[in-house]
C-alpha cells in the first residue's frame, strides 16, 4: 500500500482554524465554556456551518428525521466510506472533544478533493453523543441502531432544562421524530467508519505516542442507589440512633472503588452525583442518591460489578435499619472492531513513520453503535493531561492533520482492496 501524502502543515491549519471558530461566541451558550447541545440555536449554528463547508466541497448535505447531518460526495444507493463524530458538547465542554472528529471528516474529504482520489466518502454528524440536551448518552447514533423505542422518544427520554419529552423539541426544531426508525438507512451504503477523536487520558501523551488506533470500545453501565433513611435533626438524635442514608452512601462508593479494582480487565467504577435530601446542614439525610457509572471491555465483569455494589448497599443499608434501591439508566455493551480495518489503520499508521500504539477506548463513542452494522474503527490523538469535558481541554492540530493522513491511507487501502476482490 501506498499511503497518500497530504500536505499536514495546511490541514493543521485548517483544523485549528475550524475548531477556532467553533468555539466563538456564535456557537456556544456559555461564554466560559463550550455548550452546545440539541436543538439550541449555537447547535443549529454549527450544523449550519459544517452544512456550508461540505456543500462548497459539492457534497450533498442532508438531516435524517430527527438531525443527524449527512454529508456525501455520491448518490444514493452508492457504496460511500463513513468518517464523523458529534458536534455538541458537554455542559462544561471545551472545543476539542467531538468537533474535532466532525473537523476531521470535513479535512479528510477536502484532501481527498485536492489529491484527486475520488474516494467516495459520507461524513456524519451525529445528535446529542454527550447527553447534555436529554441526559442520554450517544442518542442520536442509538436512535439510528435501533437501540431505543419510540415510547422512550415520546414519553421518558426527556430535557434536562424543561422536561418536555425528546419527541415535543424535535418536533419544534422542525424535524419528523414520527419518522425516527428511518434514521436507520443513513448507515445503508457504509462500507465501513472511522471516527476519530481525542483519547480523554493520558496514555498517548505519556507514551510520547501522537495516534491510537482503537480495537474496541468499552461497555458500560450508568445507574443510581437510593439509600432512604429518616431526616432527624443533627443535634438533638444521638448517633445510636440516627438511620444516615449518607454514611450508607459512602461505604457503598468505597465498595464500588474495592470491586472495580478487584474486577481487573480494564474494569473502572465512577460515582459522579450525590444528592442529598434534605439538604441541610442540620438535618440527618434521609434520603441519598449516588450514581454509578461502571465501564469495561468485558461486560460480565461490567454487570457483576454493579450487582455486588447492589447488593452490598442493600445489605449496608438493612444493617442499619434503611433501605437501598438500584435503578437502572442505561446499559450499552462493549464493542470490538473490525479486525481488518484496524490493520489497515496500523498500516497507514506505520508508513507515515510517526509513533502509535493500539489501544482500548474506554469511553463511549458513537462508533458503538455504527459498528453493529458496519465494519468500524477509531484513531485517537493526544489531549494535553488527559483533560476532557472541561473548557481546559487542548490538542495539537498537527496530531489530527497525522490522523487525517492515516484515515486517508486507510480509506485508500480498504478502497483499492474493494475493487480487486
Amino acid at each position: 500500500m501506498s499511503t497518500p501524502t497530504i500536505d499536514r502543515e495546511r490541514s493543521g491549519e485548517r483544523i485549528r482554524r475550524d475548531v477556532q471558530t467553533l468555539a466563538g461566541p456564535e456557537y456556544t451558550l456559555s461564554s466560559e465554556a463550550i455548550r452546545r447541545y440539541a436543538y439550541t440555536d449555537v447547535y443549529r449554528a454549527t450544523l449550519d456551518y459544517f452544512t456550508r463547508a461540505w456543500q462548497e466541497l459539492g457534497f450533498t448535505v442532508t438531516e435524517d428525521p430527527i438531525g443527524n447531518l449527512v454529508a456525501r460526495n455520491r448518490p444514493p444507493g452508492e457504496p460511500v466510506f463513513g468518517v464523523g463524530s458529534h458536534c455538541d458538547s458537554n455542559r462544561n465542554g471545551g472545543k476539542w472533544d467531538g468537533t474535532l472528529g466532525v473537523v476531521s471528516a470535513l479535512e479528510v474529504c477536502r484532501c481527498n478533493a485536492e489529491l484527486g482520489l475520488d474516494l467516495p466518502l459520507q461524513a456524519i454528524s451525529f445528535l446529542e453523543e454527550e447527553g447534555s440536551g436529554f441526559g442520554q448518552m450517544v442518542l442520536g447514533s442509538r436512535i439510528v441502531a435501533g437501540r431505543v423505542s419510540e415510547q422512550e422518544l415520546r414519553e421518558r427520554i426527556r430535557a434536562i432544562d424543561d422536561g418536555r419529552p425528546f419527541w415535543e423539541h424535535a418536533e419544534e426544531a422542525g424535524y419528523n421524530p414520527e419518522r425516527w426508525q428511518q434514521c436507520a438507512h443513513i448507515l445503508d451504503d457504509l462500507t465501513g467508519w472511522i471516527e476519530l477523536h481525542i483519547e480523554q487520558a493520558r496514555v498517548l501523551q505519556d507514551t510520547g505516542r501522537r495516534l491510537g488506533v482503537v480495537n474496541a470500545i468499552a461497555g458500560y453501565v450508568h445507574g443510581d442507589i437510593t439509600i432512604t433513611g429518616r431526616a432527624d435533626h443533627a443535634g438533638a438524635t444521638p448517633m445510636d440512633m440516627r438511620r444516615d442514608s449518607a454514611v450508607v452512601a459512602g461505604e457503598a462508593i468505597i465498595e464500588l472503588e474495592r470491586l472495580a479494582r478487584a474486577a481487573r480487565s480494564g474494569t473502572v467504577g465512577t460515582v459522579g452525583e450525590i444528592e442529598v435530601s434534605p439538604g441541610l446542614i442540620n438535618a440527618i439525610p434521609g434520603r441519598t442518591r449516588i450514581s454509578l457509572d461502571v465501564r469495561g471491555p468485558d461486560d460480565d465483569a461490567v454487570h457483576q460489578v454493579v450487582r455486588d455494589v447492589d447488593q452490598f448497599a442493600q445489605r449496608a443499608a438493612a444493617e442499619r435499619q434503611m433501605t437501598a434501591t438500584y435503578g437502572q439508566r442505561q446499559t450499552v455493551p462493549a464493542t470490538p472492531l473490525d479486525d481488518r480495518l484496524v490493520a489497515a489503520l496500523e498500516a497507514a499508521a506505520a508508513e507515515t513513520g510517526e509513533q502509535f500504539t493500539t489501544m482500548i477506548s474506554g469511553a463511549a463513542h458513537d462508533t458503538m453503535c455504527v459498528a453493529e452494522r458496519v465494519p468500524s474503527a477509531m484513531l485517537f490523538v493526544p489531549c494535553r493531561d488527559g483533560l476532557s469535558h472541561t473548557p481546559e481541554e487542548d490538542a495539537d492540530p498537527a496530531d489530527a492533520a497525522l490522523g487525517v493522513q492515516v484515515m486517508l491511507g486507510a480509506i485508500h487501502s480498504m478502497a483499492r482492496r474493494s475493487a480487486k476482490s
